[in-house]
């Protein structure tokens, strides 16, 4: 009787994986980690393991890192290590509700002009292009001053600027999709519109949302990093990034170099990670760009 090993799947064999699935796991790896920190620290406070992240008047001002305060203190006696942490919460919280607002508004859009065309399919190309020319960050800021400080507000001001990313994806590939036979034939048996979108376009043309979702997301970071720093992204009392390293700017010429660099840093590592998890999948979803790193 022989004994098969099971074997591990090829992706997650890090010594024989190419280069972009290695950068894939390690954005995998990164991006798990913030998600773990931002679910988990209401548990680590309770657990006095990180400190109130809105509790300033018990701490010194402007001190340096210590074993008490692993990432030092801000001018107003912000914890700096437990502000980081919960600011992977708030930024998580915004951009995955901005993602997901923009995917499901810019999906079914693309969806509907591409198959049905005709001057519905003009229109809203006109419409989407006009949004897409315009900068991300400034249609962002333009619309953080008309809807307000808060988490849904913000991902509202964030998710506008990538509907048209969405649409245009999967408008372009259900132009080329809905021309197949099997969609002929069902349109033949007198499918309806809504039974050839949702049954048979739907699965066909999303591939790519995936990898847009991520690399998306990674913009948001620092789309909400930005508001943040000009005061139109979340409450004060709501630790964020942006936030932090605005009030950190004006400490950093007299050698206060914590305050900025923990943020900082934090926002750019999660940047990357969520840059290299999207760079990885897109290798997954094109068949090209498979054959070619082979």
């Amino acid at each position: 009787m022989t004994i098969t090993k099971s074997r591990i799947p090829r992706f997650l064999n890090f010594a024989k994986s190419n280069l972009s699935q290695k950068f894939m796991l390690i954005g995998l790896a990164i991006t798990l980690s913030f998600i773990f920190l931002a679910f988990f620290a209401p548990v680590f406070q309770q657990w006095g393991w990180l400190q109130n992240p809105k509790e300033f008047l018990s701490n010194p001002i402007h001190e340096a890192p210590s074993l008490k305060h692993w990432f030092g203190t801000s001018r107003l006696g912000y914890d700096v290590f437990s502000r980081t942490i919960f600011g992977a919460q708030a930024a998580l919280q915004v951009v995955i509700l901005a993602t997901a607002l923009s995917m499901i508004v810019g999906v079914p859009l693309g969806m509907v002009s591409g198959y049905l065309g005709g001057k519905l399919d003009k229109t809203l190309l006109f419409l989407m292009d006009s949004i897409y020319t315009l900068p991300g960050l400034l249609l962002s800021v333009t619309l953080a001053f008309v809807v307000g400080r808060g988490i849904f507000n913000a991902a509202i001001a964030i998710s506008i600027a990538y509907i048209p990313q969405y649409y245009r994806v999967v408008r372009n590939h259900t132009v080329s999709v809905k021309t197949e036979v099997y969609i002929e034939a069902a349109q033949a048996m007198g499918a309806s519109t809504w039974i050839v979108l949702s049954r048979y376009l739907f699965f066909n043309v999303i591939q790519s949302v995936p990898v847009l979702f991520t690399l998306n997301a990674a913009d948001a970071i620092l789309v909400l990093g930005g508001l943040g720093f000009l005061g139109l992204g979340l409450p004060e009392d709501v630790p964020e990034w942006g936030y932090d390293l605005k009030q950190a700017l004006e400490a950093l010429p007299t050698g206060i170099w914590w305050t900025t660099l923990f943020p900082g840093l934090a926002m750019t590592i999660m940047v990357v990670g969520l840059s290299l998890l999207g760079e990885g999948l897109n290798e997954f979803v094109n068949p090209r760009l498979r054959r070619e790193n082979r």
